[in-house]
């Protein structure tokens, strides 16, 4: 398994959409925070499959996260982006841009079960809509 460093990735993330906002670490999005709190409560073996979710891989750069790459070759950082729970209940990643829609839930622990539900369904041929 990868050693996944959660405060590189965390360093090397951009945010969009609801969070467009939440560029610094003091500004992060109560969701983003919680997001982020649950990666960190992750054995590395879940937070291999987070990131082979979300990237398409569970390898990470040999530099770091500052240097991730999309499926065309250019570097492109991880991206939380910030989605009505009304519209996306689950969060669904773009492997291609290395991005997850992220719903603004309501809870720590809503977005925990639903995080993990959807990882689960992934990586067993199954996807959330």
């Amino acid at each position: 398994l990868p050693n996944i460093d959660v405060d590189d990735w965390m360093n090397n993330t951009c945010y969009s959409g609801l969070y467009n906002n939440s560029q610094k670490q003091v500004d992060l999005h109560e969701a983003c925070q919680w997001f982020w709190e649950v990666v960190r409560e992750m054995n590395e073996e879940r937070r291999a499959r987070l990131l082979q979710f979300v990237t398409g891989t569970s390898g990470v750069p040999a530099k770091g996260f500052s240097i991730l790459q999309g499926n065309d070759g250019e570097v492109r950082l991880f991206s939380i982006h910030g989605v009505n729970i009304e519209t996306c209940l689950y969060p669904r990643a773009h492997t291609c841009f290395n991005r997850i829609d992220l719903p603004a839930y309501k809870s720590k622990s809503d977005l925990e079960e639903r995080l993990n539900l959807a990882i689960t369904m992934v990586a067993t041929g199954f996807d959330l809509e």
